[in-house]
C-alpha cells in the first residue's frame, strides 16, 4: 500500500471531525454561516476533494492489481466515497427531495438522465462510474458495484468497469449489479435479480 493509500484510508476521519467541529460551531453561534458550514463539510468537501483526486489520478477501466508498489486510483476514490455507503442516510436525505440525488451524482462524475425515481436503501459503491438514461425507476436496496475484487496469486485482482442503464427502464427491488452491466432501454428487470459482470439485457 502506498503512501497516498494510507493517507486516503482517514480521509472518513476526517470529514466527520470537520463535520463534528461545524455542528458545534452551529450549536454555539447558529446563523447562515454556521449552516453552510456543516452542509459543506458533510457534503462539499468529499465530492471537492473526489474532483482534485479524480483529475490527478483518473479511475480507468480494466484489471489491475491493489497489493503492489503503484497506487491504485480506484482505492483512493472509493475511500473518499466510502462515508456515504457507512453512513447510508446521508444520502438518503437527498432522496427525499426530486431531482437533488440525480443532480448529487452528476456532481460526481455520473451521467443521469430526467425523471430518474430513486428508492430508499439504494447502494452506490462507484458514484462516477454510472451511466442512467431517462425515466428510470430504481427499486428498494438496489445495489450498484462497478468494481469486484479477486484474489488472484497472492495479489488482489480488480476489475472496473461503468455500469450503463438505458431509459425507460424498472430496476426491481434487491437487484444488484455487477461491473461492465448493461441494461437496453424499455427493460423490465424483476426484484432480487443478481446481474453478472459484463451481462447485457
Amino acid at each position: 500500500m502506498t503512501v497516498i493509500s494510507k493517507i486516503l484510508l482517514f480521509f472518513p476521519t476526517i470529514v466527520l471531525m470537520i463535520a463534528g467541529a461545524a455542528i458545534v460551531y452551529l450549536a454555539y453561534s447558529p446563523n447562515i454561516f454556521s449552516i453552510l458550514a456543516v452542509f459543506l463539510s458533510i457534503y462539499g468537501l468529499p465530492v471537492l476533494v473526489y474532483r482534485l483526486h479524480e483529475w490527478v489520478y483518473p479511475v480507468r477501466e480494466g484489471i489491475s492489481y491493489l497489493q503492489g508498489k503503484e497506487y491504485s486510483p480506484w482505492w483512493g476514490s472509493h475511500q473518499i466515497q466510502v462515508i456515504f455507503i457507512a453512513i447510508p442516510g446521508l444520502e438518503a436525505v437527498l432522496r427525499l427531495i426530486p431531482g437533488v440525488f440525480s443532480c448529487w451524482l452528476r456532481l460526481w462524475g455520473a451521467k443521469v438522465g430526467r425523471d430518474v425515481y430513486w428508492t430508499p436503501g439504494l447502494e452506490i459503491a462507484d458514484r462516477s462510474l454510472l451511466e442512467i438514461g431517462d425515466r428510470v425507476v430504481i427499486g428498494h436496496r438496489v445495489g450498484i458495484y462497478s468494481h469486484i475484487i479477486k484474489p488472484r496469486k497472492q495479489n488482489l485482482m480488480l476489475y472496473v468497469k461503468k455500469v450503463k442503464i438505458g431509459s425507460n427502464v424498472f430496476v426491481g427491488a434487491g437487484t444488484h449489479f455487477a461491473p461492465g452491466v448493461v441494461i437496453a432501454d424499455n427493460t423490465f428487470i424483476p426484484a432480487l435479480t443478481d446481474l453478472y459482470p459484463n451481462q447485457h439485457i
